[in-house]
């Protein structure tokens, strides 16, 4: 999927990183050059200067080619703006924007946009809602610090163990669901056709993790 994202600050920074990670193509957006330094000099995506609402702008980043945009710069104009244009004008339809008030945010969820709050596990929610992956997190501490997830296994990890999945996703298995009965796994445990596994992350790798697992394991070659 090619992803555009608007504005390169942490949350960014870190949702441009994780798209990569997990086979995306991505192109960041930013009015201020020197925050592209967040992205690193291996950074394999596009880096475009100037304001995430311009339409030159856009298309030198690819819009017109892109399956979702994000706008998560610090303004809530700008991004609420960008995503507008993204989903008028160009016809995207993965849009969602970061919006820090709360009463603008429902506003601009009546008008057919997600908005996302200011809250630890941003990178997170903005993973799910642009890649609409099928895992589902359960639980999270009251800090938002760590999450327990359901992940939806590419068919290829049955066999597999778990200290293969978790090497992959990054993640630790917490327990899986094996014929309606609950079975806490060591690292030998074999996944099975038919397990619903749960495993628990740190915000931020969530998404991510959900989203590798539904890939097939890497080849070992």
């Amino acid at each position: 999927m090619y992803v555009v994202i608007m504005g390169c600050g942490r949350v960014g920074a870190s949702l441009a990183h994780a798209l990569t990670r997990i086979g995306h193509e991505v192109a960041v957006i930013d009015r201020d050059e020197g925050a592209f330094r967040r992205l690193g000099a291996d950074f394999p995506g596009a880096r475009v200067v100037g304001v995430g609402f311009d339409r030159d702008v856009l298309i030198k980043a690819g819009i017109e080619r892109a399956e979702a945009f994000a706008a998560v710069s610090s303004g809530d104009n700008s991004n609420i703006i960008s995503a507008r244009v993204a989903r008028e004008m160009f016809g995207v339809q993965r849009v969602v924007a970061r919006i820090y008030d709360a009463k603008r945010a429902a506003v601009y969820e009546r008008l057919g946009i997600p908005t996302i709050a200011t809250v630890p596990w941003t990178t997170d929610r903005f993973l799910r809602t642009l890649i609409s992956d099928g895992g589902t997190t359960t639980w999270r501490d009251p800090t938002g610090t760590v999450a327990v997830a359901q992940l939806i296994l590419h068919e290829e990890w049955y066999g597999r163990t778990v200290r293969d999945l978790e090497r992959a996703v990054g993640a630790r298995v917490a327990f899986i669901i094996r014929f309606g009965h609950g079975v806490l796994p060591d690292d030998k445990t074999v996944v099975q056709a038919d397990d619903i596994v749960y495993v628990a992350a740190t915000s931020g790798s969530v998404g991510e993790a959900i989203a590798l697992a539904g890939k097939p394991p890497a080849s070992e070659d």
